[in-house]
């Protein structure tokens, strides 16, 4: 069951609950995940961030990335107000198979796409075996 925020202003202002389905609109980045010979790759986009703004951890096998995307302006004129970019916070999960090296794991942060690696252990890597035919 969801519950809905009381909002005890005037009861029939159409406006006041668009701004609310607003509010209520949780972010989500999103992401692409990439399967290479050694590694997995990860990216997600997360425009008009900076670094400090962005947390990734891993624990039990669950990558998170997680933080805060922060309104930068407001446009407001003549009681007209819009706000269509996403701000606030955000959380990703990712569970991570077994053949990944959780310890491993480098993030890279540009032009607001972060980059995750996450190599794989080595007896999980792809191994050819040349057989010789009599």
């Amino acid at each position: 069951m969801r519950l809905i925020k009381w909002r005890s202003q005037n009861l029939f202002d159409p406006f006041a609950d668009l701004l609310g389905l607003q509010e209520d609109k949780s972010w989500i980045p999103a992401a692409d995940i990439y399967d290479h010979k050694d590694n997995l790759v990860i990216k997600a986009d997360l425009p008009g961030m900076t670094q400090k703004d962005i947390d990734v951890s891993v624990e039990d096998d669950v990558l998170r990335i997680k933080g805060e995307k922060k309104n930068e302006r407001e446009e407001r004129k003549d009681n007209f107000y819009r706000l269509e970019r996403a701000y606030g916070y955000f959380e990703r999960s990712f569970s991570l198979p077994a053949n990944v090296d959780a310890t491993k794991v480098k993030a890279n942060y540009k032009d607001g796409v972060l980059e995750l690696t996450l190599p794989k252990r080595e007896e999980a890597k792809p191994k050819q075996i040349k057989v010789d035919i009599n």
